[in-house]
């Protein structure tokens, strides 16, 4: 039986009978399920009213005198509406291109409960359109965002009609918010400090305040950083001044305050689809700053409609391969250009990993480029006729179809997706690295504590491994082939070590790390995003009546039922396999019922009192 976010490793992974908690961790199951709001698949419409019919020239002041003013809407989305919603021109050049042109078709950001407190559309609590006017295709956004979920934390997309007044303004991305709602579900936390990294100066504004978010130490006075950071949380200046300030001057400890394995995931993504509108590309900006509450930042990307070399300005477009074998080291830029990128690559242990990110993401997410082109195919199939009755959109259908296989000048340079993944997947299989031995490993075991795996080509393995609720600070152990230490045979390739933390009745979350002197394997490849856990008090089986508690049915599909043998108090708790609460609820009786239909399929941890169960959701 398969249960979605529950990858059970038949080939890789062997698991004893007394270990049957054991699985990869799958935050996939953190994203919208068909059918969902931002399913890819169908083509809804959104429908916008403005009590004030002079809201176009009222939101553009705004949008230059007082961004974060909303007016009143309606919103009519899916047959249901929603009366007073805030709404506020957002973007930059996106926004600046199309005024300047007399189009009205800018992006919106749209709050639900900017005037009515809690009201949401579904789930979401904003709505956020952007125009797509970079983007030939309407498909770059989509389908970089396909690819960076692999790996790491991403706002989810899809294309809706948008409809203002009654008038079609035309086709739009619609665009998960990197907000405290995003936090929340990614991070299982909201209130940390948060910045948008971003300048403050905009595309048509006029004036001389440039800044760059290039994380560079520009002094100990605050002020100095506030052209180049947007301030999300209510305080946290000093939290990201430490954070750079260590960056370049301490950066021996940059992994007490930063994330590194999520900005190393990003910076390979990044550059593997060439989104170079981003901090390792041409424009340093598109990047959230998130500290979680283990003290560390979180580097999360948005804004990927310039993905696959999309609006390049300059001469360089005018040979496309300058722009396809744009340096992924960063060797083009001058020493302390962009510090974050080069200090992590000239680091050996970094640059392994991020090597090891590169070829995962080759091998995962651009070799298979007939997959790229059915799932461009199925969205254009899907906008095909919105895009053709979009009379407000920047390019023609002639240009909407062929930039997917190819390059395409209009004094801007825009890739073609197709071209574009060719000729990266060329660039990066010459890579020096992919040429070098790399180690393999398989036949992973964990048998009463005992963790062994195949490797070869290796002259180091360890267990990487973490207890901690934020999946994270994963530390290192080594694992050993030289007939001690618990390993039975000496240099057969086959390495052992106890499994860390397991004696703390914590569950465990570790991964598997090989390397040599030129390159490095994981396993599971995107690990840290994914992760083994080993928890040694969950339970799966369903307890009978003659037990204290009764856990049923099991799997469940809506609704799981406790039930003990007398009136009590039932303290109940549904945590994902990574920690996370999804439900607690307090009863007194002899039993209980969690509703459970809106969560997503797989394992949870179900604690009752003393008493701990692992339950499915189907």
């Amino acid at each position: 039986m398969t249960f979605k976010g529950l990858i059970l490793c038949t080939v890789l992974l062997s698991i004893s009978s007394n270990l049957k908690s054991q699985e990869i961790y799958n935050p996939q199951t953190l994203y919208d399920a068909p059918g969902g709001i931002f399913d890819v698949s169908v083509l809804r419409d959104m429908d916008l009213v403005f009590e004030n019919p002079n809201y176009h020239s009222v939101l553009i002041n705004a949008f230059f005198s007082n961004p974060s003013y909303r007016i009143p809407a309606t919103l009519t989305f899916n047959g249901e509406s929603y009366d007073s919603v805030g709404v506020r021109y957002k973007g930059n050049s996106t926004f600046c291109l199309p005024l300047d042109q007399g189009v009205p078709k800018v992006p919106y950001n749209i709050d639900l409960n900017h005037f009515i407190p809690g009201q949401k559309l579904e789930n979401l609590k904003k709505v956020k359109l952007a125009n797509a006017w970079m983007d030939p295709t309407f498909a770059k956004e989509i389908t970089a965002a396909n690819i960076y979920r692999k790996y790491l934390p991403t706002p989810e997309v899809n294309l809706v009609r948008f409809n203002v007044q009654g008038d079609y303004l035309g086709i739009y991305a619609h665009t998960e918010s990197v907000d405290k709602q995003f936090l929340q579900k990614h991070f299982s936390e909201k209130d940390g400090v948060f910045f948008k990294c971003d300048p403050v100066q905009v595309f048509c504004g006029g004036g001389d305040e440039y800044g760059s978010p290039d994380l560079k130490w520009l002094g100990s006075d605050s002020s100095n950083y506030y052209n180049s950071y947007d301030l999300k949380s209510e305080s946290g200046w000093g939290e990201l001044m430490g954070l750079i300030q260590t960056l370049n001057s301490d950066f021996d400890n940059l992994g007490e305050v930063l994330n590194v394995d999520r900005v190393l995931w990003a910076f390979a993504v990044n550059s593997a689809i060439l989104n170079l509108d981003t901090y390792n590309g041409y424009y340093i900006h598109n990047f959230y700053l998130y500290q979680t509450e283990d003290g560390l930042f979180q580097m999360i990307p948005w804004d990927f409609d310039n993905a696959f070399a999309g609006a390049i300005l300059g001469w360089e477009y005018f040979e496309p391969e300058l722009v396809y074998n744009f340096d992924t080291y960063g060797t083009q830029f001058t020493p302390n250009e962009r510090p974050l990128l080069q200090k992590l690559l000239a680091e050996p242990l970094y640059k392994k990993q991020f090597d090891a990110h590169l070829r995962t993401i080759l091998n995962e997410s651009l070799l298979d480029t007939a997959s790229i082109r059915d799932d461009v195919s199925q969205l254009h199939d899907v906008a095909y006729n919105a895009v053709l009755e979009d009379n407000n959109k920047a390019f023609s259908m002639t240009q909407f179809s062929s930039n997917v296989e190819d390059d395409l000048w209009t004094n801007w340079g825009f890739g073609g997706i197709m071209s574009m993944v060719d000729a990266r997947n060329n660039y990066l299989a010459g890579l020096s690295t992919m040429a070098m031995p790399t180690p393999e490993i398989s036949n992973m075991t964990l048998s009463n504590g005992i963790l062994t795996v195949d490797v070869s080509l290796a002259s180091q393995v360890d267990v990487m491994a973490t207890t901690s609720v934020h999946n994270s600070k994963f530390e290192t152990f080594a694992m050993y082939d030289d007939g001690t230490n618990g390993d039975l045979v000496a240099n057969d390739n086959t390495y052992t070590s106890n499994l860390p933390y397991v004696v703390s009745g914590d569950a465990v979350k570790f991964y598997i790390r090989a390397q040599n002197s030129s390159n490095m394997q994981l396993l599971p490849e995107r690990a840290e995003y994914e992760f083994f856990i080993f928890d040694p008090n969950a339970s799966i089986e369903t307890l009978d009546a003659a037990q204290e508690y009764k856990v049923y049915p099991n799997p469940a599909n809506s609704v799981l039922n406790i039930r003990g043998t007398s009136p009590q108090k039932l303290d109940c708790t549904l945590h994902t396999m990574m920690g996370r609460i999804v439900r607690k609820k307090e009863y007194f009786g002899e039993g209980a019922s969690l509703q459970i239909s809106d969560l997503p399929s797989g394992a949870y941890l179900l604690k009752v009192n003393n008493k701990t169960y692992k339950v499915l959701k189907n």
